[in-house]
């Protein structure tokens, strides 16, 4: 019986709440997998707050989608399109799952490195999301890169397991903490 339970508990299939929009209260499946961390209720509808709740003709990006919740949630504010990069399998199917149960025909998703999709798009966003799994220096790695991929007034949402401060490139608009997450809303100085 114990037996049972563990398997059952191995397959189980996680689910992440939409907070608010069209598709409000809808549920995302994904799957078990080292270092997916949905973005907590709490922080997303702050950070939706901190970017006016309304994303119309928004252009995203959300470079390590995970369970894709933040990329579905601007979508669901009227968000023109989200590109979601996401390059573990597991988490990359749930992904093509919940776009076609939401029919979520502005989403385009990629399997791919975040540096390696980085190299090779030219598109700009408005908004990127960037939450990348912690202890591996990746906000090291790509912040100096980022903003290049902004739209003029574009903002950048971060996650990090420590504070970002505002420096050169960057300057820090909003920040908060919950738990062991740090987030943060920030700008780019273009004239870096």
């Amino acid at each position: 019986m114990l037996n049972q339970a563990k398997q059952s508990k191995k397959h189980k299939q996680n689910t992440v709440r939409i907070g608010a929009g069209e598709w409000r209260s809808r549920l995302l499946q994904f799957p078990d997998a080292e270092g997916l961390r949905p973005t907590p209720d709490r922080v997303r509808q702050t950070v939706f707050n901190w970017l006016s709740q309304d994303l119309t003709g928004k252009v995203c990006l959300d470079l390590f989608a995970g369970t894709g919740v933040m990329a579905f949630e601007a979508l669901s504010r009227n968000a023109k399109s989200v590109a979601m990069v996401e390059l573990a399998k597991a988490p990359y199917q749930a992904l093509l799952h919940n776009q076609s149960t939401l029919k979520a025909t502005g989403a385009q998703i990629v399997q791919q490195d975040a540096l390696q999709f980085l190299a090779g798009n030219q598109q700009k966003f408005d908004v990127i999301f960037c939450d990348p799994p912690y202890q591996k220096q990746w906000m090291d790695k790509l912040l100096p890169l980022l903003g290049e991929h902004l739209a003029e007034d574009g903002l950048l949402y971060a996650e990090a397991e420590y504070t970002i401060e505002s420096n050169a490139q960057w300057d820090v608009v909003k920040h908060g903490k919950a738990g062991n997450v740090y987030y943060h809303l920030l700008k780019w100085n273009k004239s870096f």
